[in-house]
């Protein structure tokens, strides 16, 4: 196999078995095996889905596997990188999708040739887009204390001065970027033996910007290829990423993915910087905001859940926070 594709599900067989129903667009372009990770739904998810791949006859290219426990995005999808390391003929690529995907012709394609011509480049994404044809942001820099000031205050003239965004346009040519979206990500194989798998650590959010993080560290460049479009229902898999729905209260787990980055990779003080570089500016938008009277889509009580997740009141613990 040239290409081995993962996707974790999480109570969305019905969008699973859509995108599951794209990759049959592929199939004349290039030859690929799929493991759907099941990731303990606790409703009835892996027998719609094993029942499903069963009467379409789909068993030889697809297989589905049910995770013990939600250990979260990073966990569900190590499962079928295992497995799929461990085979005879193991794959020169995996590639990670998501559920809430549906590809168009030539998604996979169009990366697995990117990676083929350029040996340099380990991990590849591509444009990401809703129904309509609407490109969103999928390629981004890393997050530091200057991009947590940015995000803060909200001013464009400090994101011309900080140069922090790489996504306010998105780029219409591939493009070398620090990191992309992991919704439609392939990566060389020989990665995950230089680097290990993705860091279980994180629940959910932040694990794909860490693995990228740690292939720049081995020399690896990761490239954004909008030739490659993928249709992102986005938020459907975790209610968080919609732009276009009122924004529900932020998770735990997104806090203490976040904490764990820059904590991970940085260390303490470049990580007590990037908390008080966030609350300070966000404090001073939401002062302008209420004066300014504009209407906003901020998560509710999100300085509130920002401090008692920062590590003014967590600590400088970078050891996993149980998220049950």
């Amino acid at each position: 196999m040239k290409i081995s594709v993962v996707i974790v599900n999480y109570q969305t067989a019905e969008l699973t078995m859509a995108c599951l129903h794209s990759l049959l667009l592929e199939q004349n372009k290039i030859e690929f095996n799929v493991i759907v990770v099941e990731n303990d739904s606790k409703d009835n998810s892996y027998e719609i889905l094993s029942s499903a791949v069963e009467e379409k006859s789909w068993s030889h290219w697809v297989k589905i596997i049910k995770a013990k426990w939600n250990g979260g995005f990073a966990y569900g999808n190590n499962i079928a990188i295992r497995e799929f390391l461990a085979g005879e003929d193991s794959s020169e690529y995996i590639y990670l999708l998501n559920p809430d995907t549906c590809i168009r012709e030539g998604a996979i394609s169009e990366l697995y040739t990117f990676l083929e011509t350029h040996p340099t480049v380990g991990i590849v994404g591509g444009r990401l887009e809703d129904t309509d044809g609407t490109a969103q942001n999928s390629s981004f820099k890393f997050h530091t204390w200057k991009t947590e000031l940015d995000r803060g205050f909200s001013l464009g003239i400090l994101s011309s001065l900080l140069k922090t965004r790489c996504e306010d346009k998105v780029p219409e040519q591939a493009t070398q970027t620090d990191w992309v979206a992991g919704a439609s990500m392939l990566i060389r194989s020989t990665l995950f033996e230089q680097i290990g798998l993705m860091d279980e650590s994180y629940f959910m959010y932040y694990e794909e910007m860490d693995f990228c993080f740690q292939a720049t560290l081995f020399g690896w460049e990761c490239w954004y290829v909008p030739s490659s479009h993928v249709v992102h229902y986005r938020g459907k898999s975790s209610g968080i990423t919609d732009n276009k729905v009122k924004a529900k209260r932020r998770p735990k787990y997104w806090f203490n993915s976040r904490r764990r980055f820059f904590l991970k990779n940085y260390g303490v003080t470049h990580a007590l910087f990037s908390d008080i570089a966030w609350l300070f500016g966000f404090s001073t938008w939401l002062l302008r905001n209420k004066f300014q009277k504009k209407q906003h889509n901020h998560p509710p009580r999100f300085l509130y859940d920002s401090f008692i997740n920062s590590i003014f009141v967590r600590g400088f613990h970078i050891l996993p926070v149980k998220n049950k």
